[in-house]
């Protein structure tokens, strides 16, 4: 990747890069939307990523070259525009940086990446790590890890109009090799949580079903969260409660009485999403792998029944994953709508789930599903 990126970053900008960055994507274990309700998430980096060769300008302008993402593109620095299209991903950490009162510089960039786009992958928050770690490393700035994930994030929520959770980019920028990421999306307290190496592998299958998250369906979803809070409020559920996080299991006998049966549904897979993310992560640290692969279908039981985010192929997918022998359990991964499944498998067994997968989505939909085998890696840095 490296040496491509090099030779294209000279063909369309005649120098060499003055350094280059990487972001990972990610796969997100089990935790899924409850991050905006301030819960609990369980993501890990992967081995694929976004990367970035980048210059400095003296001029305030930024030059764009991608390989895969579009046509060739130059903004200014100081006022970025938004387009409607991939290029407000990169527009966006400087937007974020001006926010913080700090002038962005005029940069050449040439991104590549093998993070598949639209797949519940989180390719939009590597791009905007990777760009947040450009800019740092550009400028010199004294940030974080945990500040360029601030900034990406910022950039997506303020400047691209995507109302998402804090998980996609701390888990690109905070990734550890090996593990996971346990993530209080209230507290943004993170703790790693070790995934059993030589025991369990991670295998991705594509739907084929892009999705977007600008669209409504992911908006609505946010909404409705909401709307179940305020009206679990107003009915004298949990009155002090600032986000669905602060409601329980205990709660939902009051919720069925209260909450009209599409909000109650919501609020339930938040609920109970949150308490299989720490039985989750206890599961993987005591090895019980069984138990783990059980709690993740009943996620996806939940995704699909109360949250109403899987699609046919995607329960297809996860129907055969768990009928092969070697899996432990499938779901959706993500954010629904279309995207990736998550198969948690034996790793003498990944090659034959894949396959057992793909012949039974391709008797019902005609078409085989790309696969993947990934393993949970460090997060952003500069690499050269």
């Amino acid at each position: 990747m490296l040496g491509a990126l090099g030779d294209t970053f000279r063909a369309h900008f005649g120098r060499d890069a003055e350094l280059v960055v990487r972001a990972p994507g990610r796969v997100n274990l089990i935790g899924e939307h409850t991050d905006y309700s301030e819960g609990l998430v369980l993501p890990c980096a992967i081995d694929r990523a976004t990367w970035i060769a980048a210059a400095r300008r003296k001029d305030g302008r930024v030059r764009v070259v991608s390989e895969g993402w579009g046509e060739p593109v130059e903004f200014d620095a100081a006022v970025p525009r938004r387009r409607g299209d991939w290029v407000d991903y990169v527009q966006g950490p400087f937007f974020a940086l001006r926010e913080r009162g700090v002038a962005p510089p005029g940069l050449e960039l040439a991104i590549a990446s093998d993070v598949p786009r639209e797949s519940g992958l989180s390719s939009s928050a590597a791009l905007g790590v990777a760009v947040a770690c450009a800019l740092r490393e550009a400028e010199g700035l004294a940030l974080t890890a945990r500040e360029l994930a601030e900034l990406a994030h910022r950039g997506e929520t303020g400047f691209v109009g995507v109302q998402c959770g804090i998980m996609d980019p701390f888990a690109s920028a905070l990734g550890r090799r090996g593990a996971a990421l346990r993530i209080d999306c209230r507290s943004l307290e993170v703790e790693p949580v070790p995934v059993p190496d030589g025991a369990l592998a991670l295998l991705l299958v594509h739907s084929g079903v892009r999705r977007q998250l600008a669209a409504g369906a992911y908006g609505e979803r946010v909404a409705e969260c909401r709307a179940a809070l305020e009206a679990a409020r107003g009915a004298g559920i949990a009155p002090g409660a600032r986000a669905l996080r602060d409601l329980g299991p205990g709660d939902l006998p009051a919720l069925e009485r209260a909450l009209p049966p599409r909000l109650l549904r919501r609020a339930r897979h938040v609920i109970t999403e949150n308490a299989r993310v720490d039985a989750f992560a206890a599961a993987l640290r005591r090895g019980e792998l069984e138990a783990a692969g059980r709690l993740l279908r009943e996620a996806m039981e939940s995704l699909r029944r109360d949250f109403e985010v899987s699609t046919p192929e995607l329960d297809l997918l996860c129907e055969a994953g768990d009928a092969a022998p070697g899996c432990f359990g499938s779901r959706l991964t993500g954010a629904g709508f279309g995207g990736c499944t998550l198969h948690l498998v034996a790793p003498d067994a990944a090659a034959a789930v894949a396959e057992g997968v793909a012949a039974a989505f391709e008797t019902r939909f005609g078409r085989r599903p790309p696969s993947w085998v990934v393993t949970p890696a460090a997060g952003a840095a500069r690499v050269a």
